[in-house]
């Protein structure tokens, strides 16, 4: 079977699993970080489980770029750095900032590094292979689509660094308990960096303009709206004195 015909069938069953998902997780909070529970196995400490499931999108993309006859075309470069300011911050810097004594299951490590790797393996294979070479020539630079795309990315890993760095300077050292967030986007959604996540892929999807970063952007949405969803009910639950006029994840909507 040529390498084409794979890469649209994991396409089509990665859409559907990403359905499947965004339903079953309105009803069962991925086990990780604040929502962990027993049942699901041995566990890893977060910070290394968190850096071992994101190190494919960091390893991979890269691989794949510099085996690449576009590695010398401006828009790859372009699109390859923007992919890694976000992925090596990720991968590399978020988790050494994390003070949770909290474990990951290894399961759930499991899970996030298969999604990385095949959703790394639809982006960057797409991107640096399959498009037409009229894709991305130095004039797309121009296309309002990719414009756009960027200002959304722009926008959404400001809120997403900056929502972070709030949750961050909550704790003092030695501290593990939870507190109400304040600052920012706090002011409106109970989890700003979900928020920033999707609108890094929603920003991304417009630039690559591909039926790969769609779905990356859908699975984004799938998997963190109903998790913030979780975060805002815990919070109430949590917190009597918690902002009434917060929503969850939706700027006065939702």
């Amino acid at each position: 079977m040529e390498e084409l015909n794979i890469y649209w069938g994991l396409l089509i069953a990665s859409a559907i699993v990403a359905l499947a998902m965004f339903i079953l997780l309105f009803f069962i909070s991925a086990p990780y970080g604040r929502h962990v529970r027993r049942g699901w196995g041995p566990s890893i400490n977060s910070k290394w489980g968190w850096i071992i499931m994101e190190s494919p999108a960091v390893i991979i993309f890269s691989v794949l770029f510099g085996i690449s006859d576009r590695k010398i075309e401006l828009v790859p470069i372009v699109l390859f750095v923007l992919w890694l300011l976000h992925y090596v911050q990720r991968d590399l810097i978020f988790p050494f900032f994390l003070r949770t004594k909290k474990r990951m299951p290894i399961l759930i490590m499991f899970f996030g590094m298969i999604f990385q790797i095949s959703n790394t393996y639809l982006q960057a294979r797409w991107i640096f292979h399959f498009a037409a070479p009229t894709a991305y020539t130095p004039s797309w630079l121009k296309d309002p689509r990719f414009i756009i795309g960027v200002i959304i990315f722009i926008v959404g890993y400001i809120i997403n660094r900056h929502s972070d760095l709030v949750l961050r300077e909550l704790r003092k050292p030695g501290e593990n308990g939870y507190k109400i967030p304040f600052g920012g986007m706090y002011k409106f959604v109970s989890s700003p960096n979900y928020l920033g996540e999707i609108l890094i892929w929603i920003g991304w999807a417009s630039m690559v303009w591909n039926f790969a970063g769609l779905l990356f952007a859908f699975w984004t949405i799938a998997n963190l709206v109903p998790r913030a969803r979780s975060h805002h009910k815990w919070y109430k639950e949590t917190f009597e004195e918690y902002p009434e006029k917060r929503k969850a994840i939706i700027p006065y909507l939702f």
